[in-house]
């Protein structure tokens, strides 16, 4: 099953992708401005699919926005989850703050409002706030189940599914304020799509994550290479937090971020990043 949101005949519309991927169907969901949050809450209730609101569309005829244009709160991320990632910042400024893999992982959150849609533009501050924007292709997890102290061993029956974000950010703000959440959250530093694929259908422990910077191949990791698994960022995130359907966890990026090179390649005006993961689909967005 595929969940998605769009725009078409100047309405939101949420619903559902076909097995092809070249049409979607409207469904009658509650708050389709909400995207596809309204279809997982009904799911987790067990009502099932509501009816269809109209006929099937191609997928090219209508404008397609985040899965989840505005996530039920913000978004919990990990950073620094891959080992070639770690190794490749291990002498940068986030020496300091490198996970280790007998303690726990890094967490921090990006604000609901910085999602945009898979092929949105992502908006660079002035360059009174920041100069070096960095990209970070990522596979995320979307709960299905909610919980409270959800354990390693059943986290993945809380899973409804993936999708793919690009946790953009913005390094020289990271660093001016020790904690993440401001350098991670600016607007539209959360492109998101092309849809939600359920857990049914593709397995996220082990698929490839790639990125490509105006077509050349920046990122290319698999989620088996991982310092903390999926499992274990559920079990984290739920200690005395009770996940809901609809929450979303980004679980890092692979090697071969900007700030990896020497010297640094941070995003500019003009430039495209494209992130593509196995099984789920790809995002596309230009830097303004």
């Amino acid at each position: 099953m595929r969940l998605a949101s769009w725009r078409w005949g100047g309405k939101h519309h949420a619903g559902t992708v076909s097995p092809c991927g070249r049409e979607v169907t409207p469904l009658d969901v509650p708050r389709p401005d909400r995207g596809a949050l309204g279809l997982l809450q009904m799911l987790a209730r067990r009502e099932g699919l509501p009816r269809a609101t109209g006929p099937r569309l191609p997928l090219e005829a209508v404008d397609l926005r985040a899965p989840l244009p505005r996530p039920l709160r913000s978004i919990f991320c990990a950073g620094r989850n891959y080992r070639a990632h770690a190794a490749e910042l291990a002498t940068s400024v986030f020496s300091n703050s490198l996970p280790k893999e007998d303690t726990w992982p890094i967490v921090f959150s990006k604000l609901p409002e910085c999602v945009v849609g898979p092929r949105d533009d992502v908006k660079l501050p002035s360059s009174r706030i920041t100069t070096q924007i960095d990209y970070e292709s990522e596979l995320a997890v979307v709960i299905g189940t909610g919980g409270l102290d959800i354990s390693r061993s059943q986290a993945m029956d809380h899973v409804f599914g993936y999708t793919v974000v690009n946790d953009v950010s913005a390094r020289d703000v990271q660093v001016r304020h020790q904690q993440w959440d401001l350098g991670k959250s600016f607007d539209t530093f959360c492109p998101m799509g092309p849809w939600i694929t359920s857990a049914d259908e593709v397995d996220g422990r082990d698929v490839r994550v790639r990125g490509w910077v105006n077509g050349e191949l920046r990122q290319d990791g698999r989620t088996r290479d991982m310092i903390f698994d999926i499992a274990t960022l559920i079990e984290t995130c739920s200690r005395g937090i009770t996940l809901y359907p609809g929450d979303v966890i980004a679980t890092g990026t692979p090697a071969g971020v900007g700030m990896g090179f020497s010297p640094p390649r941070w995003l500019r005006h003009g430039d495209v990043m494209r992130v593509e993961i196995e099984g789920l689909g790809a995002i596309e967005n230009r830097f303004v």
